[in-house]
C-alpha cells in the first residue's frame, strides 16, 4: 500500500505552524493545538496509509482545521497563517473527498 505522502506533508505542517505561533508570538495555545492537531493529522495519514478507505481521522482533523481557521481568516484577512491554514486545509479536504468518491464509483 502506497503511503498518504500528502497526508503526512499536511501534519508536518500543522505541527510546524504551532511550532512557529509559539517562537514568534509565545503562543502556548498556537503550540498546543499545533501539535495536538498535527499529531491527529499524521495518525489519520497513517492509517490511511494501512487502509485507504479509513480516511475519517483525517477527514475530521482537516475539515476542523478548515472551519476554525477559515473563520479566523474572514476576521482578520490576514494570510498567514490563518489563510495557508485554510487553503492547505481544504486542498486536503477535496483530496480525501476525491478519494473517497474514486472508490466508491470502483466495480
Amino acid at each position: 500500500m502506497a503511503a498518504d505522502w500528502a497526508g503526512f506533508g499536511y501534519a508536518a505542517l500543522v505541527s510546524a505552524g504551532g511550532i512557529i505561533g509559539y517562537v514568534k508570538a509565545g503562543s502556548v495555545t498556537s503550540l498546543a493545538a499545533g501539535l495536538l492537531f498535527g499529531l491527529l493529522a499524521a495518525v489519520g495519514a497513517y492509517r490511511a496509509s494501512q487502509n485507504p478507505k479509513n480516511v475519517w481521522l483525517s477527514l475530521g482533523t482537516s475539515a476542523t482545521l478548515a472551519v476554525v481557521m477559515g473563520l479566523r481568516f474572514l476576521n482578520s484577512w490576514k494570510f498567514m497563517p490563518a489563510g495557508l491554514m485554510t487553503l492547505a486545509s481544504g486542498l486536503m479536504l477535496v483530496k480525501i473527498v476525491t478519494g473517497m468518491l474514486k472508490k466508491t464509483h470502483k466495480t
